[in-house]
């Protein structure tokens, strides 16, 4: 019989589980070509206005397949709903079998996006933040800096928004939870003071721009996950010292470095890929001086660590 898992049940399972860990793995198995991951297919939605993706792959030689369907709609929270939803189906490798449906309702895709947020810190931040910058005050917005909080050690931040009533919302609930917050809209201000930025909108128009990137500054880009998104002057990524994607062949189709490359501002060589500068200390950041990108579009290979992490805290 299938088992069907739903989010409380999920959110106790987690509590066991470092997700931090399993998407560093996920990376290096994906980035070793031991990871089968089919181009995304997605629907756009205009009105009102709205995305479904669907990722899915294997690991080779392993036990289990995973299909994760994930939406966003933008405009629910007016109608007291979530922006995200979705669920995770997983089969065995072995029978096509499918075996869980795990109703995350999108939680898990959140949390598997703060922790590759948190492995990009990890390894290509500055050693000492003396801010954290936080582009959208949405769920993505209050995870990064919550995730973050597990590979450095700053809780000052400030964030930008263009819903007044959602950044004063956002204010109190992360000083609750122990955070020193600003809140702005005006993306200088995060410029000027942060030399940790991370971009979480679903902008279709750049954010920020080159000549406000200062000298030792890292980008954690992760809001550009279509071909129609943009957070990032491309201009950023040609000045960027190292640029790191979390897959080249995605990001030739989608994100911040597609952009860049469809207009001609950067070349494919310039990417390296995640789970390669993992393994290779000489990818990652060298001097405080360096200005770094990391550009995160969402690989399935990190839905299927979480998701057999969860089928296997069931047993």
């Amino acid at each position: 019989m299938v088992k069907v898992v739903k989010l409380e049940e999920i959110k106790q399972i987690l509590q066991n589980i470092d997700p931090i860990e399993l998407i560093e793995e996920g990376f290096i198995a994906y980035s070793k070509g031991k990871v089968v991951v089919p181009p995304v297919g997605e629907m756009i939605f205009d009105e009102p206005l709205g995305e479904c993706h669907i990722k899915y792959g294997f690991i080779k030689n392993d036990d289990y397949f995973v299909i994760k369907v994930a939406t966003g709609f933008y405009d629910n929270p007016k109608l007291n709903l979530p922006a995200y939803d979705g669920l995770m189906l997983l089969f065995s490798q072995k029978t096509g079998q499918l075996l869980c449906v795990l109703l995350d309702e999108g939680h898990l895709t959140n949390i598997r996006t703060a922790s590759a947020g948190a492995i990009a810190a990890k390894y290509m931040a500055p050693k000492k933040i003396k801010r954290i910058g936080v582009f959208g005050a949405g769920t993505h917005g209050r995870l990064q800096p919550i995730y973050l909080q597990k590979v450095l050690n700053c809780k000052d931040i400030i964030t930008w928004g263009i819903n007044e009533v959602e950044l004063e919302i956002y204010e109190k609930d992360m000083r609750d939870l122990g955070f020193k917050v600003q809140t702005t809209q005006d993306p200088e201000d995060i410029t000027s003071t942060c030399n940790l930025i991370v971009t979480c909108t679903p902008s279709k128009k750049p954010l920020i721009f080159a000549d406000q990137i200062n000298e030792s500054t890292h980008i954690t880009a992760i809001g550009s996950d279509t071909p129609e998104k943009q957070e990032l002057d491309s201009a950023i990524l040609k000045k960027a010292d190292r640029l790191i994607v979390d897959s080249i062949s995605q990001c030739m189709l989608r994100g911040e470095s597609y952009k860049a490359i469809n207009n001609g501002t950067i070349k494919k060589e310039k990417m390296i890929e995640l789970g390669k500068m993992i393994v290779k200390k000489e990818l990652q950041r060298q001097t405080d001086e360096e200005i770094t990108v990391v550009d995160l579009t969402g690989v399935a290979v990190q839905d299927i660590q979480m998701a057999k992490a969860i089928w296997k805290g069931t047993s």
